[in-house]
């Protein structure tokens, strides 16, 4: 059994009320709805859970998720003795290389 691809009926509707082409930006909760061709060449605010990402619509999306484009953790980065002794390194060449 396949599953369809789930589109979000409201959503469509304010895309056929906008001009294609319009600098007007869709704001979405609607992380789960699939990208459809008639999305394409719009701009869409979608919530991560903390704030809205900008996100525009091109061919190459049609069939993914709306929320597959905004990332809703962010990667601070691996902790440990060796990536502090990395970094100091980098720091210290920058340093060599602005004298």
């Amino acid at each position: 059994m396949v599953k369809k691809p789930y589109v979000d009926q409201k959503l469509l509707e304010k895309i056929k009320k906008i001009k294609p082409g319009s600098k007007e930006i869709i704001k979405t909760w609607s992380r789960d709805c699939t990208v459809v061709p008639e999305m394409v060449g719009f701009t869409f605010q979608v919530y991560n859970g903390k704030e809205f990402i900008l996100v525009q619509v091109r061919e190459e999306m049609i069939g993914f998720k709306l929320g597959d484009f905004v990332p809703t953790t962010k990667f601070f980065r691996h902790g440990g003795k060796m990536e502090r002794e990395i970094e100091k390194s980098e720091v210290e060449k920058s340093k060599l290389k602005a004298k």
